[in-house]
């Protein structure tokens, strides 16, 4: 097919007459599709490793950290990497469009795992700043770009957007097998398959064979992230002109918003500095006062910043206040909040539930042993099975679906079931390492909870927004992914492997909370289907 030439068409007659890509979609899907998944293999694969890499003794390789304070150190870093998207995605607006966008993220983010892939400290926290602030910047774009595909009436639009999903989980799945492997895998495998005695080697073994220090196991794991990363840069700018139409930054001439972008950045970085401010005073009460103490001030602090205001602007904007912009405005702080509490649990599985698969549960299925890190790979494994099945229960379903709010009850619901399901767990873990279908069944139940308020949630967010706060209530989205990860930081600080009755209460008082937004917003369905005008006839929302 030949280039078509942006300089003198629309974007819009472009997008409509492209069908090189997948399944006829646009050619810059297929780019864009391998991009993501290569970002994603980089990030989660990283973070899959993260977390057990600090908390390692430095005569394994690792960095011999406190569990308090690396599990700061990860909270911090995967909230900084969805906060700063909110600036990110300011930059590419109004500075240098997002197709420069992405390459600038890509590249920050690849030099980022690379200075992880040397063993030594100041590299370590260079490359967590790097990878941090590239995904900032990318993140936001690399949607813009897939919606810049398809003009606003393309039917292919919903599907693409699909694809470019299976894209994302293909790549969280593959990770963590391919740098749990190589970060963790440890020990031989000596499986018996029809009479045939077969041995599968760690790679400690192969870096042993090949004359390397196997304690730098590690370093290999997050290099195959940059890796992976430089391939999705290389997809990228091999096709860089198949986007030559769309992600363009604003004419030279025009006002750029300095103002506007020294506020975001000043506030950015205050909120920051709060929550690190925040940690250490947390550390130093730990170390004067007791951990009682200082668990108590973490929830009174955190529960200030991360609801304290939310609250205050749901009852103003809800109850106060009576135009419709104002119970728009209303409901989406409804949905973020409850969307910090679900990503507040849900978000553990690269800190509290790494720690539970590490220390607690039996690595093995069918005689087969592997690393940990590889449990990261079954909530992407179950989004690949049950996307689908989920995008065609609501397309039946129709009028008769769910209300936006009910689908975030099930969320909420399925996430506080995949906790309590772990207090039965952890008691088993008295008697010993538990079965690994524990852990299978939690992340069922938490994709199943993904599914109901994920997608939903980000969709709503578009619908409800008045138009001039579009960008706004989509900084608030991340924002909120942002503190969720935050808290799931702060809570797997209290988790106590050498405890199994301290540990059920600490599962069942993360389910209690959990379990009591659920009812509540379960009996404020009605009020918030007011708020958001899902009450209304079609004819009547219209109006």
């Amino acid at each position: 097919m030949h280039e078509l030439t942006p300089d003198v068409e629309s974007p819009a007659k472009h997008t409509e007459r492209d069908h090189g890509g997948i399944a006829g979609h646009p050619r810059g899907l297929s780019m864009l599709f391998y991009a993501e998944m290569w970002e994603r293999f980089s990030y989660y694969g990283m973070r899959a490793i993260l977390l057990l890499f600090m908390i390692a003794p430095l005569a394994m390789g690792g960095m011999g950290m406190d569990q308090d304070f690396a599990t700061q150190i990860y909270g911090n870093y995967t909230m900084t990497s969805y906060m700063v998207a909110i600036l990110g995605g300011y930059v590419a607006d109004n500075f240098i469009g997002a197709r420069r966008a992405v390459l600038i993220g890509g590249l920050i983010i690849t030099a980022g795992h690379y200075c992880l892939a040397f063993a030594s400290v100041p590299t370590f926290y260079a490359g967590l700043i790097l990878v941090a602030l590239g995904t900032g910047l990318l993140k936001p774009s690399i949607s813009t770009l897939v919606g810049g595909l398809y003009s606003h009436g393309d039917a292919r639009r919903d599907a693409g957007f699909s694809l470019f999903y299976m894209g994302i989980n293909l790549g969280a799945f593959a990770a963590p097998l391919v740098v749990g492997w190589l970060a963790q895998s440890s020990e031989d495998t000596h499986l018996t398959i029809w009479g045939a005695e077969i041995t599968i080697h760690s790679f400690r073994h192969y870096l042993t064979t090949w004359g390397l220090d196997p304690t730098h196991s590690w370093h290999w794991g997050f290099g195959a992230a940059g890796i992976g990363m430089t391939f999705g840069m290389i997809v990228y700018l091999r096709h860089w002109h198949w986007l030559s139409h769309i992600g363009h930054p604003p004419e030279a001439n025009s006002a750029r918003p300095w103002g506007r972008l020294a506020l975001i950045a000043l506030g950015t970085a205050a909120l920051l500095g709060v929550v690190i401010g925040a940690d250490r005073i947390i550390m130093d009460l730990r170390e004067s006062k007791g951990d009682e103490i200082a668990r108590d001030f973490a929830r009174l602090a955190y529960g200030m910043i991360c609801f304290g205001l939310p609250v205050a602007g749901i009852i103003f904007f809800g109850v106060l206040r009576r135009d419709e912009d104002s119970r728009r405005i209303a409901a989406i702080l409804v949905f973020y909040v409850c969307a910090i509490l679900f990503w507040a649990v849900f978000e553990q599985a690269g800190s509290t539930l790494t720690l539970f698969a590490d220390e607690l549960t039996q690595n093995e299925l069918l005689g087969f042993r592997f690393p940990s890190s590889w449990f990261q790979s079954v909530n992407s494994l179950f989004i690949l099975i049950l996307a689908p099945l989920f995008a065609w229960l609501w397309v039946s379903l129709r009028k008769h679906q769910p209300s936006i709010p009910m689908k975030f009850v099930c969320g909420l619901l399925f996430v506080a079931l995949s906790f309590a399901l772990l207090i039965p767990a952890a008691k088993l873990t008295a008697a010993g390492k538990v079965s690994p279908w524990w852990l299978i069944a939690v992340y069922f139940l938490q994709t199943i909870g993904e599914l109901c308020l994920s997608p939903v949630g980000l969709s709503s967010m578009s619908k409800l927004s008045p138009a001039r706060l579009t960008g706004l209530v989509m900084g608030i989205w991340f924002l909120g992914t942002a503190l969720g990860n935050k808290l799931a930081g702060v809570a797997a600080a209290e988790f106590k492997s050498t405890d199994p009755a301290a540990l059920a209460r600490f599962f069942l008082e993360q389910a209690l909370i959990v379990g009591g937004v659920t009812l509540l917003l379960l009996v404020l369905v009605p009020w918030v289907r007011r708020l958001t005008g899902e009450h209304k006839s079609p004819d009547q929302s219209s109006a």
